[in-house]
């Protein structure tokens, strides 16, 4: 496997250990730091140029490459951005935004989330330019949800990095095992079951969310 259309000095095309493309696979780091320093803007032409893969850029300058979301994921994710975007439409004091929404982090990785949601007054004040790109915005509210590729270990990491970076309320949903971690800005996490309906609580006023109502994982 290759990822094509990105030119930096003598680097035409970005060359990885061939293996089959497959749903929800493990994602694959790509360590090009003692290569070349890539920008927001080169991250950008990668992603354009390979549309069917998910990239982010952790703090340290890896490339984490993820192959897109199997059925159950996707739908997954469908519903939380729905169920999401129907309650921004009532309040109207935010920007929803899907899996595909990168975020440039003041800690300098470029990460996205499955659903997530910033609020009106910091989108604004980003420039044409800034929105085009990666916002350097972190979302006040989001939600990651656990595939069966995902290991949960590396999902509390990104969540941690999430909150340390500004987020003040995350969810970290896991239809897998039917739980979910709420992260919030004071360090707290808290665990809950799918029998439990989360909130968006003083972040989200009013907005709930019935875990259970998610496809189930076989």
């Amino acid at each position: 496997m290759s990822i094509t259309g990105y030119t930096s000095g003598s680097i035409g095309v970005l060359t990885m250990t061939p293996r089959k493309i497959m749903w929800d696979v493990e994602p694959y780091t790509l360590d090009l730091s003692d290569v070349v320093k890539l920008s927001d803007g080169d991250l950008l032409a990668i992603s354009a140029a390979n549309p069917d893969l998910r990239i982010e850029r952790s703090a340290t300058g890896q490339l984490e490459i993820m192959s897109p979301s199997g059925s159950t994921s996707s739908a997954c994710e469908a519903a939380l951005v729905t169920a999401l975007y129907t309650w921004n439409e009532q309040h109207r004091d935010g920007i929803v935004f899907t899996s595909s929404g990168g975020f440039h982090l003041p800690n300098g990785a470029v990460r996205a989330a499955d659903a997530a949601w910033v609020r009106r007054g910091d989108w604004d004040a980003l420039t044409p330019d800034q929105r085009e790109g990666f916002a350097p915005v972190v979302p006040e509210f989001l939600v990651e949800v656990r595939s069966p590729s995902d290991r949960l270990p590396a999902l509390r990491t990104k969540m941690h990095e999430w909150i340390a970076n500004g987020c003040r309320l995350a969810w970290l949903i896991d239809p897998i095992n039917r739980s979910a971690a709420i992260y919030r800005a004071d360090g707290t996490v808290t665990e809950a079951s799918f029998d439990e309906t989360l909130n968006g609580e003083d972040v989200l006023p009013g907005f709930v969310f019935d875990p259970a109502s998610l496809p189930a994982y076989r």
